[in-house]
């Protein structure tokens, strides 16, 4: 089942948030050796981080950012049908200015990502991004990703049936049996 893009976006973006941010805070906390406050960064880390950002797909979540903006401006003129031949003109128009933010947003992203890593590894990773096995490993991800998130879904459904099962089960034992 192919997702819009804007729906890949989301799914991706609360995967990264739900399992990215531990798994980042408990490697952080393991290696000592991180990247430099964002103060101190180089030109060199900055760019390196930006392919890296680039390189693994994440900046392609960015993608979807655009005409998402579009179709919510669309949304608050669905009232007035009478504009929206000179309202889709206009928003063309003002495609190449939201694009040019969408840099800012993945050189805001690189520069956390090189707040996180050092040069060294930040090299490496964008080697590894730029080897055949790294772009395979991009060019899977979308579907990786939808196959995760309905893991997760059939999961959160099964887990919550179970917990609250459970729940009726240890309330029935207190001799609570109406729930």
């Amino acid at each position: 089942m192919k997702r819009p893009a804007h729906l890949f976006a989301a799914t991706a973006l609360a995967f990264a948030l739900t399992f990215g941010t531990a798994a980042f805070a408990q490697q952080a906390a393991q290696s000592p050796e991180v990247g430099p406050s964002a103060s101190n960064l180089t030109p060199k880390q900055v760019d390196l981080a930006r392919s890296v950002v680039l390189g693994s797909g994440m900046g392609r979540s960015f993608e979807a950012l655009v005409p998402t903006f579009a179709d919510q401006i669309r949304q608050l003129y669905v009232t007035r049908p009478e504009i929206q031949k000179d309202l889709d003109t206009v928003l063309e128009q003002i495609r190449p200015e939201i694009e040019k933010r969408k840099d800012e947003l993945i050189t805001a992203a690189a520069r956390t990502v090189a707040t996180h890593l050092n040069e060294a590894d930040l090299t490496q990773i964008d080697a590894f991004f730029k080897s055949q096995a790294g772009q395979r490993y991009v060019a899977a991800q979308p579907l990786v990703l939808d196959d995760i998130f309905n893991e997760m879904r059939q999961w959160t459904s099964q887990t919550a049936d179970f917990a609250l099962a459970r729940v009726r089960e240890e309330m029935k034992k207190k001799g609570h049996n109406d729930l």
